[in-house]
């Protein structure tokens, strides 16, 4: 099951809207048959790997990470194929809570009289793919936020200069999270500020979807992410009010989602529904600090990753700005948390906590906070 993670994990990012999988048809003890979903969503691994094996799938064993699917979409049914193809036992990491599917898989294999065992690495293989299962589950991506600091939390001096706050390990990380996130989201200052690209520039990577919040219009139409020749595409997130302003202002290019105002700026949760619309499963929050805190405070993050460099600014701009927990018992709890080292920087990861998800949370540290 580790090999088959593997294989998913490879082209985790590009599968989307579909999950990122991973197959192995195992016979007489040696792996006849590999096979990982294909950029786009198709073909499945189950597909690729039975493929592979050619005759050796009959009385072979399939260790696939993700429930076979069970429904006749663009493709066949893999649980079918796995049975036609004379497979004698499934082994399966997690189920599929796509309602088409769930548990209707495994159902379909059991049926047959294949021997099916689920729920190996369960763990692993849900989190491989929890931007699938949240976007399936509550119709919004997984959301990661991503903050480079100092040792005093400050992401920018008092001038506005970031350049850089980490080190070169830590930005290189970075763009291999962008390969791996549908989309990632900045607001208007951190545009105004960096002028980003906001593409992953690691060989043989592939670009996400640009986001800009940007509720007043301020950023200027020269700014690269707007510009800059990609084959993702830029969106730009504004209030509903300026929609028709701003296909005049940034062009055919840039794809113009007009949102309703909230108390500190835009809706950002219908921003995260219109995503998952869009077949969106994981998104990377980059900046700046007001975005953070309207993120943090609308309820939408799901894990934070925080690069702290070694280096003391004493004063600048904070990591997270308007967000103001009264006391500490207010403050947002992270669970799960993990430290790493990052060429110069440590790494710091962990789950927000919510009220609905403390419990589910409480006391498990046993599971990677990796991105």
């Amino acid at each position: 099951m580790r090999e088959a993670l593997a294989l998913a994990r490879e082209m985790l990012g590009l599968t989307s809207p579909n999950p990122a999988v991973g197959c192995l048809i195992v016979r007489d003890g040696r792996v006849v048959g590999r096979g990982a979903t294909a950029r786009g969503g198709r073909p499945h691994a189950e597909t690729q790997a039975l493929a592979e094996a050619g005759e050796h799938a009959r009385g072979a064993t399939a260790i696939v990470s993700f429930e076979p699917c069970a429904h006749q979409g663009q493709t066949p049914p893999c649980a079918r194929a796995l049975i036609e193809a004379g497979i004698a036992r499934v082994v399966i990491g997690c189920t599929d809570p796509y309602p088409a599917v769930r548990g209707r898989g495994i159902a379909m294999l059991r049926r047959a009289g294949i021997e099916t065992v689920v729920g190996v690495l369960e763990q692993d293989c849900r989190r491989l793919n929890e931007g699938f299962i949240m976007r399936v589950t509550r119709g919004r991506p997984f959301a990661l936020l991503k903050l480079a600091m100092t040792l005093d939390g400050r992401i920018a001096a008092a001038n506005g200069d970031s350049h850089w706050v980490s080190s070169p390990a830590s930005r290189r990380l970075v763009h291999q999270w962008r390969r791996e996130c549908d989309a990632v989201i900045v607001g208007a200052g951190t545009v105004i500020a960096d002028n980003p690209r906001l593409t992953c520039r690691l060989p043989g990577g592939r670009d996400p979807l640009r986001v800009v919040v940007d509720s007043r219009l301020r950023c200027p139409p020269e700014q690269r992410v707007f510009r800059q020749r990609s084959a993702a595409p830029t969106l730009l997130a504004t209030a509903a009010e300026h929609v028709r302003r701003a296909q005049r202002r940034y062009g055919e290019r840039t794809t113009i989602v007009g949102l309703p105002r909230s108390s500190r700026g835009l809706d950002l949760k219908r921003l995260m529904r219109e995503l998952a619309r869009r077949g969106v499963c994981r998104v990377m929050f980059e900046g700046g600090a007001h975005l953070a805190a309207s993120a943090l405070a609308a309820g939408i993050i799901d894990r934070v990753a925080f690069f702290l460099a070694p280096k003391i600014l004493g004063s600048g701009m904070p990591a997270v700005d308007g967000l103001s927990a009264a006391t500490m018992r207010r403050a947002l709890p992270v669970a799960a948390t993990t430290a790493q080292a990052v060429g110069d920087d440590w790494l710091i990861q962990g789950d927000i906590v919510t009220d609905r998800r403390r419990s589910a949370f409480a006391g498990d540290r046993s599971v990677s906070a990796s991105a």
